[in-house]
C-alpha cells in the first residue's frame, strides 16, 4: 500500500505536467508492471528486469538494478531510489524508445565522488555532495535518441534536476528538486 501512496504522490504530484499519448496514465502508472532496461557501460552487465509488479516493487530485480548500477570504482553497492527508476521508466515512454539506458554513472561512493571532484574540480560537473551518492541520480543516454530531445522530455517532466552534458554525451537525471544546467 505504501508504494502505491508513494507512486501516486510521485505520478500525480510531481509529473502533473507529463504529457503522454495514452489516456488513463496516472492509473497505469500505479498498477502497469515497470521494467529496468540498462546497460552499464564501464561493466558492460545488463539487466531487463520488471523491478514493479502487481502494485508492489519486486525485492529480487530491485538488488539486481543496485548491483548492475554500484560504482564500478570501488564495487560498493547501495540502493537506488525507485522514484528515479520510475523516472527513467515514464521518461523512456516519453521519448517512445524501447532501447536500453547506457549509464555512464549511478551509484557513486562517497570516495569516488571525492576523486572525481578532486581530480576535475567543479569544472568537471562533481558536485561536493553529489546525488549519485544517495543513489538519486544517473548520468544517461539512450541509442536511437537524440541527446538534446531525451533532455527536453526530462526537463519537461519537472522532475529533478537535469543537466546536459553534449560534448561529454549524456544527460544527468536526478530526483532531487526541479533544476537545470549545461554541463560539458
Amino acid at each position: 500500500m505504501q508504494a502505491r501512496r508513494d507512486i501516486l504522490k510521485f505520478g500525480l504530484g510531481a509529473l502533473g505536467g507529463l504529457l503522454l499519448p495514452q489516456a488513463g496514465f496516472a492509473a497505469d502508472l500505479v498498477s502497469a508492471p515497470r521494467r529496468a532496461l540498462m546497460q552499464n557501460l564501464h561493466t558492460g552487465e545488463k539487466i531487463d528486469a520488471v523491478y514493479f509488479e502487481n502494485g508492489a516493487y519486486v525485492p529480487d530485480a530491485l538488488q539486481a538494478v543496485n548491483k548492475v548500477l554500484r560504482d564500478f570504482r570501488t564495487g560498493q553497492v547501495a540502493p537506488i531510489d525507485r522514484k528515479l527508476l520510475d523516472l527513467l521508466h515514464i521518461l523512456s515512454s516519453k521519448v517512445e524508445s524501447k532501447n536500453p539506458y547506457q549509464i555512464i554513472s549511478g551509484y557513486r561512493s562517497p570516495q569516488t565522488n571525492a576523486a572525481l571532484r578532486a581530480k576535475g574540480g567543479k569544472a568537471t560537473g562533481v558536485a561536493t555532495h553529489s546525488l549519485h551518492m544517495e543513489g538519486q541520480a544517473m548520468d544517461i543516454r539512450l541509442d536511437g535518441v537524440q541527446l538534446a530531445h531525451l533532455r527536453d522530455a526530462a526537463l519537461s517532466m519537472q522532475i529533478g534536476g537535469v543537466g546536459f552534458y553534449p560534448r561529454s554525451n549524456f544527460v544527468h537525471v536526478d530526483t532531487g528538486r526541479v533544476r537545470r544546467w549545461q554541463g560539458v
